[in-house]
C-alpha cells in the first residue's frame, strides 16, 4: 500500500455548526487523524465511540470533561480517551485539535 498523503491546502473542513469545523486528514482503515477546530464557547455533546482516541491540543484552550471528571488543557497538552468513554469539550479559548483514531472513523468519510 502506498503512503495516503493529504496537503493541508487540499483538504476541506467541514463545517459541523455551533462555530467548528473538522478536517479529515491522512488515514487508514485502522488509523485516522483528523483536524478540528473550535470558536471561543463552542461545545462538542458529550459523546462516545468504540474508538481510541488521542487528542493533542495545537492552540486554545478548551475543558474536556471525560467519564464525569473535568480537566482544562491548552496547546502542546495530550488526552487519551479508551473506547467507549464518555467525553465532551468546551472551548475557552478558540483554536484547534489534532484527534487521532483507531481504527478509522468511517462516518468522518462518507
Amino acid at each position: 500500500m502506498k503512503a495516503n498523503v493529504v496537503y493541508h491546502k487540499d483538504s476541506q473542513a467541514k463545517d459541523l455548526g455551533g462555530g467548528m469545523t473538522r478536517r479529515v486528514l491522512a488515514y487508514t482503515p485502522k488509523l485516522m487523524t483528523a483536524e478540528v477546530s473550535l470558536e471561543k464557547g463552542s461545545t462538542i455533546a458529550v459523546h462516545s465511540h468504540p474508538h481510541c482516541q488521542n487528542t493533542y491540543i495545537l492552540s486554545g484552550r478548551f475543558r474536556f470533561t471525560a467519564d464525569g471528571e473535568d480537566v482544562e488543557v491548552s496547546a502542546g497538552d495530550t488526552l487519551a480517551f479508551p473506547p467507549d468513554v464518555p467525553h465532551a469539550t468546551f472551548c475557552l479559548e478558540a483554536g484547534s485539535l489534532l484527534d487521532v483514531f483507531t481504527p478509522m472513523r468511517d462516518e468522518f468519510v462518507s
